[in-house]
């Protein structure tokens, strides 16, 4: 892991096509604004991972839980 120090309003270059700004600092909280094209995906983190747990849980689904549902789905048209 690169670790650098900044400070307001200087930035950070990642490649030729993603710029880090960091923005403000107020006590624990840093404000960063990231530049990079469409196709990069930017995420926070915690999002990435809950929706990373979230994918896990839905391919552990098995077959079964399937005819479950789609039982309660037809049970519940009639």
């Amino acid at each position: 892991m690169l670790v650098l120090s900044r400070r307001a309003g200087e930035s950070i270059r990642i490649g030729e096509d993603i710029e880090v700004h960091l923005l403000e600092v107020r006590g624990d909280t840093v404000r960063v604004g990231i530049q990079a094209p469409k196709s990069v995906k930017v995420w926070r983190n915690e999002l990435f991972e809950a929706v990373a747990m979230e994918n896990k849980a839905a391919a552990k689904v098995t077959p079964l839980d399937l005819r479950d549902l789609f039982k309660k789905q037809d049970d519940g048209r009639r």
